[in-house]
Formats: C-alpha cells, structure tokens, sequence
C-alpha cells in the first residue's frame, strides 16, 4: 500500500472517529434502555408485560406489528426533528471555514446515533451502555458498526449477522479483536470517505444564497430516511430468521 493511500485511509478513520465522538456527546444520543422501553411499551403493555420486556426483550410481549407501529413512529421523530436542525443550520457560508465538524453533520449523526439505539432496543437488543450506564469505546465500536449497515456497507451488514446470535440481555453486545480489527476499523475507514462526500453536498447548498436552508433540509431527508429504513429492513430479517436474543414471535 502506497503511502499516499494508508494517509488517506487513516484521515477517513480520524475523520469519523472525531464526528463519532462529537455527536456522542449530545444530549439526545444517550438514550437509557429501560426508560425508553417503558415510556413505548406502555402504549401497548400491562405493567407486568413492560417488566417482561426490561427483563428480557420487548419480543416476549409485542407483535410484529407493534413493533412495527413503534420503530416508524421512531422515524418519523427524528427525520421531521433533524429535517429542522438542517434547515435552521443551511445559512451562507462554507463549513469548511470552520475548520470544526460542522454543527449540521454532529446533528445529523446525533439523531442517527440515537434512532439507532431506540430501533435496536425494541427488536430486543440489550443495552449499549456499560455497567456504570456510560457509553465506552466498545459502545463506539458497535455504533459504528451500526451506522455501516444504515449505509449500507456489505461488511457492516456481515459483522451485524455475525454478532447478532451473540447479544444478549445478560451478555450484551462483545466484539472479539478479531471483528474490531476484521470489520469496525474497515467500516470506520469506509464511513469517513463517504461522509466527505456528504459533506460536499451540504456545504455547496449552504453557500447558495437564500435556498442554502431548504438545500441542506432535502439533503438531509434523503440521506437520513433511507439509513432509518435500511436498519429496520435488517432488523426485521434477523427477526424473521429467528434470531430474537432471547424473545418470542408472537402472531400478528
């Protein structure tokens, strides 16, 4: 490998560990496993069922199309809130001035990180916070894997089958070195080229006078609503594979 090439893969990590670790610090992406899944289920739940589901997996009392109901509801939040953000922050201007990770783009992944989180818990997935409820290197790791397949990265989409019979409430969510070094720094590689790409985009809206916000507004809803719906779409053939961590189908 040239060393013109090893340079610019290194940039592209460096570049989406430094947006990953901006957005991360958000208020919005934190999103607590048990409160979430209490404030959801009780829509649909008795007080004991929403216990079955903290203790196990929302699988054990939801039906497919609950789940359904909830996950676009999810979607939707968060598509109409960064749609907002995004139009609020396409004024004049170029963000490449800044030298910073453009307020817009940390927005952006916030929500992604966050719907993320929200659209695992309710396919049964456990909590990516460790012990102390902080979100550690290890949960970065997996955010990144995530965040590949809502790109639609085939190694992402691999690794997420991989590690999907694995997770469990009592054992959570553990990548061997083998997929950190096979897969995640691969995939981190491959998000920081193609958020560039991204990047370019929002920017030549924002320096377009007066269209600069409804720009940057469409941009973001078809970039973030496809990344949303591809998850679900994975999510949902683990769960009609069988592989449930630990929940029960239950008939429509």
């Amino acid at each position: 490998m040239s060393e013109e090439k090893q340079e610019k893969q290194e940039k592209s990590v460096s570049l989406w560990n430094k947006v990953l670790s901006t957005s991360v610090n958000l208020p919005l992406v934190k999103v607590d496993r048990d409160e979430f899944l209490t404030k959801e289920l009780s829509k649909f739940c008795t007080p004991m069922e929403v216990i079955t589901a903290l203790n196990d997996s929302p699988l054990k009392v939801l039906s497919k199309k609950e789940i359904d109901k909830l996950a676009n509801q999810c979607i939707s939040y968060h598509l109409t809130m960064v749609c907002g953000t995004s139009a609020l922050m396409g004024l004049p201007g170029g963000w490449w001035m800044a030298g910073t990770i453009p307020t817009d783009i940390t927005q952006f992944y916030g929500h992604i990180l966050a719907l993320m989180q929200k659209l695992i818990y309710l396919y049964g997935w456990p909590s990516l916070t460790n012990v102390n409820n902080q979100l550690d290197d290890e949960s970065l790791n997996i955010m990144t894997l995530f965040v590949g397949v809502m790109m639609g990265n085939k190694l992402a989409i691999e690794a997420l089958a991989k590690i999907a019979t694995s997770a469990s409430k009592n054992a959570g969510i553990k990548l061997s070195e083998t997929v950190v070094a096979h897969y995640v720094i691969k995939i981190a590689q491959w998000i920081g080229m193609d958020m560039t790409k991204e990047s370019f985009a929002k920017g030549v809206g924002k320096v377009l006078p007066l269209v600069g916000a409804p720009i940057s507004a469409t941009i973001t809803y078809y970039t973030f609503r496809p990344m949303a719906r591809r998850l679900k779409h994975h999510l949902d053939e683990l769960y009609d594979m069988g592989i449930e961590h630990g929940g029960k189908k239950q008939t429509d």
